[in-house]
């Protein structure tokens, strides 16, 4: 009788061996970014920071005016994580001086993407931050948890990326990012501050079904008419002061109701 029951233990265990998170280090992530692979991962836990900041092709970029040193750091190949999730911070941006105000200059770390960048349905446990970070090709965090801050300020993407589903926990900064065609932040909730101040948001995209639940700052952002906010609800204080549609003065219900 022993035998039987622990062979119907064994047995009953084995669903939950099959359905196992697999663990991949950030470090062996870099190792493949740095020989120029593609990486493709799907329901994987990536343990460690993900730091894309300093890799081999890191180079310094020529200031003409700031006495700020820049180092830039690119993504070659494809990068795609499906199901996954992140520990540790995913870093595309930098500044190991950001916390010391005394520093006259400061030493910055960049990276950019020339292939296509896909975190669909991820959960990132900690910060995200790309900012001043140029997305080359494709770019998706459709269905993705932010649980920390996420910053893509000054972000550029050169096609329009895809947050659809997406949820951010913490404050989202999108603030003087211009969206290209196709952008697409419906059903997305911001549970904190959504942060799209001086945003250029002209051509056509989408907020449908968006929920900004504890404030928005769309001050001096810039909309146009083929971008749609309907069914999108906004709670808290929100900031729409000199926000225009088509260069024109607007208002949230305008926004909402066109």
């Amino acid at each position: 009788m022993k035998t039987i029951s622990k062979l119907l233990l064994l047995v009953a265990m084995l669903p939950f061996a099959g359905i196992a998170q697999k663990t991949v280090t950030a470090e062996s992530i870099i190792k493949s970014i740095n020989n120029h692979q593609p990486v493709s991962l799907s329901g994987a836990q990536i343990t460690g920071d993900l730091d894309l900041t300093k890799l081999d092709n890191m180079k310094q970029e020529q200031q003409n005016s700031s006495s700020d040193k820049v180092f830039i750091s690119t993504v070659t190949s494809a990068v795609s994580f499906i199901n996954c999730s992140f520990t540790g911070k995913v870093l595309g941006y930098f500044n190991p001086d950001s916390e010391k105000p005394y520093v006259k200059s400061s030493t910055v770390y960049n990276t950019n993407f020339d292939a296509d960048v896909n975190f669909e349905n991820c959960t990132f446990e900690k910060e995200v931050s790309f900012k001043y970070s140029v997305f080359g090709a494709k770019a998706s965090f459709a269905k993705s948890h932010f649980n920390d801050e996420a910053f893509f300020k000054y972000a550029k993407f050169e096609q329009g990326p895809k947050f659809a589903g997406a949820m951010f926990k913490n404050d989202a900064i999108f603030k003087y990012v211009e969206f290209p065609s196709g952008f697409d932040f419906s059903n997305v909730v911001f549970e904190s501050g959504a942060d799209f101040k001086y945003a250029r948001l002209m051509d056509g995209g989408s907020f449908a079904n968006a929920e900004f639940k504890n404030g928005s700052d769309f001050k001096y952002a810039g909309f146009g008419k083929s971008v749609t906010l309907r069914g999108a609800s906004f709670n808290g204080s929100n900031d729409f002061k000199y926000t225009t549609l088509d260069n024109q003065q607007t208002s949230l219900n305008e926004l909402i109701s066109k």
